[in-house]
């Protein structure tokens, strides 16, 4: 019974890091489709480089988060809402109706 309660429990630790937000890897498959929006010129170089400044920024407040080795909630809230309104610019960067 004491193995069953064990096995449980290292089951929902390991599920729980399993869903834990992987920023870094997030910003990299961002970071790649910003520079395929550009290669492909969806984007100018003004928005790319804005993009780029933007990434930079969302590194900086990632490796500023797990400095002490414990990002905390906020910290975490804050970072994805950066990606997400990173996601959102590029998408109406690549969407708007300028002709180059």
């Amino acid at each position: 019974m004491r193995f069953f309660a064990i096995a449980i429990f290292a089951f929902f630790v390991g599920m729980h890091q399993a869903q834990a937000q992987n920023f870094k890897a997030e910003l990299k498959k961002l970071d790649s489709e910003i520079k395929a929006a550009y290669k492909n010129k969806k984007l100018t170089e003004l928005e790319y480089s804005k993009l780029q400044r933007e990434q930079d920024v969302i590194l900086a407040a990632i490796e500023k988060a797990q400095a002490d080795d414990i990002v905390t909630p906020d910290e975490k809230n804050k970072i994805h809402s950066k990606i997400v309104r990173s996601k959102k610019r590029l998408a109406k960067y690549k969407t708007n109706r300028e002709v180059y």
